[in-house]
């Protein structure tokens, strides 16, 4: 006999719930994955065979913990049998079985999105399309391109006249590389991660496969549905034949990952597409505090979502605090404060977590939690000093530092434009950098491209301008020389890259010389980065640093938003639509339902422009985020630094003199 958890009223309709598609809305922290977990459960309880269950999530972890859950509540170990997984495992699963029937050849081999991006890569370079004297998308464009216009089905010309207009009028060039991308694919039996969906799709939607794997299941359990993308819509419509009951869960308030052409509308269509559905929704949240919960409510309430206030049986608890400060470095200094300050008061730094919107939001805090010994780890982004525009400025350095260092040169060589592998080899062999000389070789113009020969004069000239100069000069100096280089070798963020580079300067700013600093900042990895800042000290743990949409999914008891004004977030690169700009809205709330018993949202006044000309004002003033306003007056409003001043002796003496 099935014996659930503990369920309140609505969790235990949707377990029990036999009466066709089911839609279960469940807010933020209210049990979703208890509750499907329950129904697997259930429905083994009920005789329904495990191999005839489907069960698909959006990670192997999520299909493990609701499958082991499931077989602790079962009485047989049926949970084991059951099709769980990814939509991608799952789609592999079934492509080995009955791929030929669309063409698919036995023994196909996946690529990952290294390779995926490696293989447009060489039919760019066959059609000749980088030697046509005009500059052409490469290839991780190319693949970025590709992957949305699959996965979100539109037309080629519409995602690149919203996401990628600068590539207009490489339209043609681009069609021939796609065509000629998939043909490739063939003959040499690969698919891609995309294709295993359109294949799976197709499988459904052919007339004999499509009905043999109809009749294969009987129960679709999806989980995470706001996040599905228009292909994985179509797979779960197209596999729910008459015999099929499909239940979803999912939160449109939590749809954050557009970017990968998930779409919240596909959960808002769902009664439409599946006749006849039930929609159950969950809104008592076991988590946060009613206090944390009246922001998160107040910040949502303006989206277009299915209605819902989260509520809770939680004792109430402290006010969220907004907390002003005067500067970025203001803020990593507030927030350090704030973490040591809470771990005296008895909560583990495990239990507090840093959230942002981006991963380079987090570098000036990640030095500040390095200099004050706070342990950390950090998830979404690259670690600071791993960077490729980091690395690019740092062989730089090492160059100055070391003539002979071949591995600097054959990074710094790559980043001039029009040097490929076959000059870089002639050119390390002309400058013969096992010499100490190879610098002053490389000054005398040395042969190169004509192409070249704008980067090649700033780097020439930032060569010669740092000769004994403190090596946070040297760093500026670089950066200005590497200005353009980076605008085109990395022109989806290069502003944002630029910035990083300040950090850098600021972290060199503490050495005398270069010799040191670059020694320093290469065996003690951990003074600038994020996953190598040492390991957790036996009686400290670590505190999470991460961006919110690695932070999806997780709770922590103290949770510290950092960078929570209009341009981080919502992101000033967003705001080019309104569905990108609701979208960042949903990830606030993400952020803010994260918390259990304390939520410190926190802003720099003031924030460093590193992209500004030389002679404007390299700094900004900014305010709280905009999604922040209706729920201005539950928060608790701090001044990060600020002191009351004391009565005025001084004063109150000098007026008695002239009274």
């Amino acid at each position: 006999m099935f014996a659930p958890e503990d369920l309140n009223p609505e969790q235990s309709t949707a377990v029990f719930h036999d009466a066709g598609h089911l839609l279960i809305v469940a807010g933020a922290g209210t049990g979703k994955t208890k509750t499907l977990a329950c129904r697997v459960a259930r429905l083994l309880s009920t005789g329904v065979k495990p191999e005839r269950i489907l069960l698909l999530t959006f990670s192997r972890r999520a299909a493990r913990e609701m499958l082991t859950r499931a077989g602790q509540m079962s009485e047989n170990d049926g949970a084991r049998r059951v099709w769980g997984g990814t939509f991608h495992a799952v789609a592999n699963r079934l492509l080995r079985q009955h791929g030929q029937a669309v063409g698919l050849r036995e023994g196909f081999t996946v690529l990952d999105q290294g390779d995926n991006a490696d293989l447009f890569g060489l039919v760019r370079h066959d059609l000749g399309l980088a030697e046509k004297g005009q500059r052409f998308p490469k290839k991780d464009t190319l693949a970025s391109i590709y992957s949305r216009v699959v996965n979100s089905q539109e037309k080629l010309i519409d995602i690149v006249e919203r996401h990628y207009p600068w590539c207009r009028g490489a339209l043609d060039g681009i069609k021939e590389v796609f065509t000629g991308y998939i043909e490739r694919k063939k003959d040499r039996n690969v698919v891609d991660y995309d294709d295993l969906l359109l294949y799976w799709r197709a499988l459904a939607r052919a007339e004999t496969t499509g009905r043999i794997l109809r009749s294969s299941f009987d129960h679709i359990l999806v989980d995470e549905f706001q996040d599905t993308n228009s292909v994985q819509a179509d797979i779960v419509a197209a596999m729910a034949g008459p015999d099929v009951t499909v239940a979803v869960v999912g939160d449109d308030a939590q749809a954050i990952y557009g970017f990968r052409s998930g779409s919240p509308r596909h959960m808002i269509e769902f009664p439409d597409r599946f006749a006849g559905a039930t929609v159950i929704t969950l809104d008592r949240n076991y988590r946060s505090t009613p206090e944390i919960l009246g922001v998160a409510n107040a910040v949502i309430e303006e989206a277009d979502t299915f209605d819902k206030q989260l509520r809770t049986d939680r004792p109430g608890g402290s006010r969220p605090r907004l907390v002003e400060c005067a500067d970025e470095y203001a803020q990593s200094s507030f927030v350090c404060d704030e973490i040591l300050e809470q771990r005296e008061r008895g909560v583990a730094l495990r239990e507090q977590a840093v959230l942002f919107r981006a991963a380079h939001h987090s570098d000036g805090l990640e030095l500040e939690m390095s200099r004050r010994d706070i342990p950390f780890v950090k998830y979404g982004g690259l670690k600071f000093l791993e960077k490729a525009h980091v690395k690019d400025l740092l062989c730089l350095l090492r160059i100055l530092d070391n003539p002979s260092d071949e591995l600097a040169w054959l990074r710094v060589l790559g980043m001039i434009q029009g040097v490929g592998p076959a000059t870089i080899r002639r050119l390390i062999d002309e400058l013969d950098v096992a010499e100490a000389k190879a610098l002053s070789r490389f000054l005398e113009d040395p042969k190169l491209p004509s192409a070249s020969s704008d980067d090649y004069g700033a780097l020439k000239t930032a060569f010669a301008d740092c000769k004994d100069l403190p090596p946070a000069v040297e760093v500026e100096r670089f950066t200005e020389a590497c200005r353009s280089i980076f605008v085109r070798r990395y022109p989806k963020d290069a502003p944002v890259r630029l910035e990083d580079l300040e950090h850098l300067r600021l972290l060199a700013s503490d050495y005398t010389t270069r010799s040191r600093f670059l020694a320093e900042v290469t065996i003690d990895a951990p003074v600038a980065t994020s996953d190598l800042a040492g390991p957790p000290h036996l009686d400290d743990d670590f505190v999470v640093l991460s961006t919110i949409h690695s932070a999806k999914g997780g709770e922590w008891n103290v949770v510290h938003l950092i960078h929570a004004s209009d341009g981080h977030i919502p992101s000033d690169m967003a705001l080019s639509s309104p569905e990108e700009t609701e979208e960042e809205r949903r990830l606030m709330y993400v952020a803010l339902t994260r918390a259990r018993d304390e939520l410190i949202v926190s802003y720099p006044l003031r924030y460093y422009l590193e992209h500004q000309p030389p002679l404007g004002d390299l700094h900004a003033y900014t305010q709280p985020s905009r999604f922040l306003t209706p729920a201005r007056e539950q928060f608790e409003h701090v001044k990060a630094g600020e002191t009351v001043l004391a009565e005025d002796p001084v004063s109150q003496e000098l007026v008695a003199l002239w009274d």
